[in-house]
């Protein structure tokens, strides 16, 4: 394009020139290197002079300032969401954390807001998102997971502002609904009894004793190997954790099922394990001695499946396992859970509820923080507040401990005699 200058520039300087061909001003702007490593170079023109110099000097401040966009990245909310679940996301959540920011950003915030800009007149604003969360009120949704996609934008903006892509979050500013406090009720003494006694009339036993001894998570007890039993320290320790499956489908041509879960063919695209979710959650545990001897029991147990399956055994090492020595899968745990409630004739609960009933049983017996949070594979105390709950014991310990504390022996009884004297 013929062109002529109106000043010869040093490589990597702005240049501002007017072109003969389509009679117009041109500026370019050095402003980075593209991620391709070719030099990055933003160009704006106008019949007006002055338009491209003011806007040379705005391009020139942005960069210098670090707040100026890469190329391409005129975000919407939609673009960004997207951008930021597979390419930030993806490499600092868990599975099941990406898994929760997955559904609130599909179901609910690309068809809700996905159509604002990050910046500009049609920006996003904290009107939008608490219009956002009544929309989702008034069609049935729970304040919890308004909640849930409330935390999910404020977490992908604060990323897009830490990347100067946008100056303020409005999700900072916008008022999410308060979730419902649903009070956890932990099992009481005589309910995990009771449990205790219904769990050894089937399979798996222990599974459901160390669920409310020790309150492994689901995924943690189910990931167990007879590696990490140590019999004659009694030890327990926990380094893995079972992975709910994530199907796609697998079928050619397609199987005409809209879920990939339902597809004959399915291809799990997860791992069947990982490590546990946190530094704090490889813990290695004491165990008590009756919980010893369960485990002891539930060993000679498998072995004599394991001689009945002969040679169709999985010999994967798996401390729970189904009759031919497979991994077994959550879903089918959750259901042995709600029928081992029903056949022990207990109250109906969540299976995350017998971890809440094991922390209450460390609160009550008067554990130490410290020492709680190694059992529970904590990484702060904060979460003693989630899952240790005030029961009656406790009520009645910390009562007679102020009466202790305060009355003598005898001494308020012998203030009422002597007034009646």
């Amino acid at each position: 394009m013929p062109r002529k200058k109106e000043t010869r520039n040093a490589n990597g300087e702005s240049s501002i020139y007017w072109s003969e061909s389509d009679k117009r001003w041109h500026g370019r702007v050095t402003v980075g290197v593209k991620d391709n490593g070719k030099p990055d170079r933003r160009h704006t023109s106008s019949k007006d002079r002055k338009k491209v110099v003011a806007k040379v000097r705005e391009i020139e401040r942005k960069r210098d300032k670090g707040t100026l966009h890469k190329a391409g990245e005129n975000w919407t909310v939609e673009t960004w969401l997207n951008h930021w679940l597979y390419n930030i996301a993806k490499m600092t959540t868990t599975e099941n954390g990406w898994d929760a920011y997955y559904y609130a950003v599909t179901k609910h915030l690309i068809p809700g807001i996905g159509a604002h800009k990050l910046n500009g007149p049609k920006r996003l604003l904290p009107d939008h998102l608490e219009a956002l969360y009544r929309r989702m009120m008034d069609n049935g949704a729970k304040a919890g997971t308004a909640h849930q996609v409330h935390r999910t934008i404020r977490a992908a903006l604060n990323d897009a502002k830490a990347r100067d892509y946008i100056s303020k979050n409005p999700a900072a500013v916008a008022k999410p609904p308060t979730p419902d406090d649903e009070e956890i009720e932990p099992l009481k003494k005589e309910e995990i009894r009771a449990l205790f006694e219904a769990a050894r009339k089937g399979r798996n036993s222990t599974r459901w004793i160390i669920a409310v001894s020790l309150g492994l998570r689901q995924g943690e007890a189910l990931g167990l190997k007879w590696e990490d039993l140590n019999f004659e320290e009694q030890t327990l320790r926990v380094r893995r954790s079972r992975l709910r499956p994530k199907y796609k489908h697998g079928c050619d041509p397609h199987c005409g099922r809209k879920h990939a879960g339902h597809c004959p063919k399915r291809i799990n695209t997860r791992p069947e394990t990982k490590d546990t979710k946190s530094k704090a959650g490889k813990r290695t545990i004491g165990l008590p001695a009756p919980l010893v001897a369960e485990l002891e029991a539930h060993k000679r147990e498998q072995e004599i499946e394991r001689q009945k399956a002969d040679e169709l055994w999985h010999d994967e090492g798996w401390i729970f396992a189904d009759p031919r020595g497979r991994q077994i899968n959550a879903r089918t745990d959750g259901f042995h859970w709600k029928r081992l409630l029903a056949d022990a004739n207990v109250r109906d609960a969540r299976l995350h509820d017998a971890r809440h009933t094991a922390a209450t049983v460390l609160l009550e017996l008067g554990i130490n923080d410290r020492a709680t949070m190694g059992v529970m594979g904590w990484s702060s105390a904060s979460m003693a507040q989630r899952y240790q709950h005030v029961t009656d014991s406790v009520r009645r310990s910390i009562a007679e401990q102020v009466g202790g504390h305060l009355w003598e022996q005898g001494e308020a009884r012998d203030q009422r005699e002597d007034g009646a004297a």
